[in-house]
Parts: C-alpha cells; sequence; structure tokens
C-alpha cells in the first residue's frame, strides 16, 4: 500500500461510507475488533482533517475504541460486501470476525487494517461524545433509536491515508 493525501482520493465519500460500506477496526495485533459502518462523515474540523464515526454502546468494538488512541476506517471493492455483511452482523464476543470474513488483519502505524482494503485511514481520536437526543431537531431522527442506543460519536484526526 501506498501513502497518499487524503485529498487525492478519488472515490466520492459519501459512496464511499454509506454505499460501499466500510470496516471501523481498532485494537491491536494482539487484541483488535472490527465492524462494518455505512455512517461517517470525512472532511475538516478544527484545522484537521477529520473522520467522524458513529458506534452504539453495544457494540463490541466500543471498548477497543475507548481504550485505544487509534482507530482505522477501510474500504474494499464490492467483492468483499460478503466478508463485511458478516463483519456488521456477528460480535467479535462470539467468534473471529476476521477468520470468518476471509480478511487478514495487518498492523499499521499503532492499530490495525486489513490487507484487503483498497483504502485505509488511520485516525487519532481526539473527542468522543454521546449523542444527546436532546439536540435532534428533526424527530424522524428517534426512530433509529428504539431502545434509546444512541450512538457515541468518535472524531479522529486523519494521520495518514493508504492506497492500495
Amino acid at each position: 500500500m501506498k501513502t497518499i493525501d487524503i485529498r487525492a482520493v478519488k472515490e466520492n465519500v459519501v459512496q464511499l461510507i454509506s454505499d460501499g460500506w466500510g470496516l471501523l477496526t481498532a485494537g491491536t495485533a494482539e487484541s483488535f475488533n472490527t465492524m462494518t459502518i455505512s455512517w461517517g462523515a470525512l472532511g475538516e474540523l478544527w484545522g484537521k482533517d477529520v473522520a467522524i464515526v458513529f458506534v452504539r454502546p453495544q457494540r463490541y468494538t466500543l471498548e477497543f475504541l475507548e481504550r485505544e488512541d487509534r482507530f482505522t476506517l477501510s474500504f474494499y471493492d464490492p467483492a468483499y460486501r460478503p466478508a463485511l455483511a458478516l463483519c456488521g452482523s456477528k460480535s467479535g464476543r462470539e467468534l473471529d470476525k476476521a477468520a470468518a470474513a476471509g480478511l487478514t488483519p495487518a498492523q499499521t502505524d499503532g492499530t490495525m487494517t486489513f490487507a484487503q482494503a483498497k483504502l485505509t485511514l488511520v485516525c487519532r481520536k481526539i473527542a468522543v461524545q454521546a449523542l444527546d437526543p436532546a439536540g435532534f431537531l428533526d424527530p424522524s431522527i428517534e426512530s433509529n433509536y428504539d431502545g434509546g442506543d444512541y450512538h457515541k460519536v468518535f472524531i479522529g484526526e486523519i494521520l495518514k491515508v493508504y492506497e492500495a
């Protein structure tokens, strides 16, 4: 994988996240977890290039995100859609999702990604905040939270971007 500037990413970031999905991964080679994402944002905040991700409290990956300083967002060719579906429907508490999905873990810059990624963003946590439903101005947002399991929002400074 080669290092590129975030501004050199050719794909539409909305399509990458929402339509193509990706993996959010945190931890070390000894202990990590990954989950599929289809919500998130990339942009500029506080003078930094950032990735913003949303994680529900019951997700196993949350423990790793809270413990570690870094995480990755990785994106894949459409052929990996079944692997991403598995990583979004199974818990790392119950099985080795990487092995079950046929993904090869790869350590980079103090965190984890997968060798099959076509694009990996290495991020350093710079802010964490629980979503507060009192701030929802559109009442339809609440329909995403039948169980009151409001996401935690993680903002990460994009430190490096790798392209296959």
